[in-house]
C-alpha cells in the first residue's frame, strides 16, 4: 500500500472577508497517525477539506507524497475519505457500498473481490456483506464506511470526525479497530475530533487548533505534561487542569505566590530565564497528593465536595484565599465535605503561564 507525506505550505483560506486559514504551515511523516484537535470553528474540518481538495483555498501549496495538488480534483489526489456521517448507499449490500468506488473506477473484478475481502476481514464485517445498512448498528455502518475508504489503497486517508455520532462504548471500541488498523496498515492518516481521549489514544502526533492556528504540535505525551500555553493545557486533559493567579517570586529561592499560599519551584523547568512577574500556576488533578496537614511543604485546603467516579473520587477544595481546584484521590480515600487537608504540590508537575500572554514560563 502506498504511504505519502503531506507538506502544508502558507495555507490561506477565507470565505468572503472572513479569514479561517492564514499562512498555516504542516508537515505529516508518511505512515504517522495525525490528529487535529480543537474546539468548533477552530478550522481543523476546513484544514482536512483543503488537503481533500472539497474547498479552494486562497493562497498557499498542498503537496501529497511528491506532487504539488493545491488545485488539483480529490479523485486525483491519492486520498480516500470517512465522513461524520455513514454516507452510505441504502439500496446496496455492504458488498456493493465496498465495492462502488472500484467499480466505477474500471478495477478488474479479480481485484475488487480481493479488496473488498481483505478489508472486510481486517473489520470483521464478513458475515455481513450481503446485509443492507438498515440492518446494521451504527457501528457496523461506520466499519462499513471505513472500509469503502480502505479499498481504495490511497496514499492518505482522511477522518472527519467518524465517531461523533456513535455513543461512548461503540466510540470506544471503534477507537481500539482504528488505533489496530494503522499499526496494521502502516497507512498516513489524518483524523479530526473535539474529543481529546480520540486524539490522546489514537494520535502519533496532535495538532492543537484554536482560530485557524497551530497552537502546539507534538506527542500526546509532550501536550499533556508540557503545554504550549493556557488554551492547550485547559483544552487537553478531563478532569480539567486546575489554575492557579498569583506572581512569581525569587527572594528566598524561586517561588509562586497565590494569596498566602507560596509554592516552591525548585524542580521546575524553566524556559526562558527566571523574572519576578504576575503568572498562573497550571496542575493537572492527578498530580496532587494528600499528605499530614504538619507535613513542612503541606498547603492546606479546605474539602467543597467528593465526586466519586469508581475507580477514585474527584475530590473539590478551596485555598484559603478562596480559590477552587479539584485533586483525584483514591476511592476509599478519607475526605468529606468540611475537612481540612494537608496536599502536596509537586513543582515537577506544575504549568507555568505568563499572565498576559498565556504563553508557557
Amino acid at each position: 500500500m502506498e504511504r505519502s507525506n503531506v507538506d502544508i505550505t502558507k495555507l490561506q483560506i477565507g470565505f468572503g472577508g472572513l479569514k479561517v486559514l492564514e499562512n498555516l504551515d504542516l508537515h505529516v511523516d508518511a505512515s504517522e497517525f495525525l490528529v487535529l484537535l480543537g474546539p468548533s470553528g477552530c478550522g481543523k474540518s476546513t484544514l482536512l477539506n483543503a488537503i481533500a481538495g472539497l474547498i479552494e483555498v486562497k493562497g498557499g501549496q498542498i503537496r501529497i507524497g511528491d506532487r504539488d495538488v493545491t488545485w488539483a480534483e480529490p479523485k486525483d489526489r491519492g486520498i480516500a475519505m470517512v465522513f461524520q456521517s455513514y454516507a452510505l448507499y441504502p439500496r446496496m449490500s455492504v458488498r456493493k457500498n465496498l465495492s462502488f468506488g472500484l467499480k466505477v473506477a474500471r478495477t478488474p473484478q479479480g481485484e475488487i473481490d480481493s479488496r473488498v475481502g481483505e478489508a472486510a476481514k481486517m473489520l470483521r464485517l464478513t458475515e455481513l456483506l450481503d446485509r443492507r445498512p438498515s440492518e446494521l448498528s451504527g457501528g457496523q455502518r461506520q466499519r462499513v464506511a471505513i472500509g469503502r475508504a480502505l479499498v481504495r489503497h490511497a496514499g492518505v486517508y482522511l477522518f472527519d470526525e467518524p465517531l461523533s455520532n456513535l455513543d461512548a462504548q461503540l466510540r470506544a471500541e471503534l477507537r481500539v479497530e482504528i488505533k489496530r488498523l494503522h499499526a496494521r496498515l502502516g497507512a498516513t492518516m489524518i483524523y479530526v475530533t473535539h474529543d481529546q481521549i480520540e486524539a490522546l489514544t489514537l494520535a502519533d502526533r496532535i495538532a492543537v487548533m484554536q482560530g485557524g492556528v497551530i497552537q502546539q504540535l507534538d506527542t500526546p505525551k509532550k501536550i499533556y505534561r508540557e503545554p504550549a500555553n493556557r488554551f492547550v493545557a485547559s483544552f487537553v486533559g478531563s478532569p480539567a487542569m486546575n489554575f492557579l493567579r498569583g506572581r512569581i517570586v525569587r527572594n528566598g529561592g524561586p517561588a509562586f505566590i497565590a494569596g498566602d499560599v507560596r509554592f516552591d519551584l525548585n524542580g521546575y523547568a524553566f524556559r526562558s530565564p527566571l523574572s519576578d512577574a504576575p503568572a498562573v500556576l497550571g496542575i493537572r488533578p492527578e498530580h496532587i497528593e494528600i499528605i499530614g496537614s504538619d507535613h513542612p511543604s503541606a498547603v492546606t485546603a479546605r474539602v467543597e465536595m467528593v465526586e466519586p467516579m469508581g475507580a477514585d473520587a474527584l475530590i473539590w477544595c478551596r485555598l484559603a484565599d478562596g480559590t477552587a481546584f479539584s485533586f483525584r484521590a483514591d476511592a476509599d480515600a478519607k475526605a468529606g465535605a468540611g475537612d481540612v487537608l494537608g496536599l502536596r504540590f509537586p513543582a515537577e508537575a506544575f504549568s507555568l503561564f505568563d499572565d498576559q500572554s498565556g504563553q508557557r514560563l
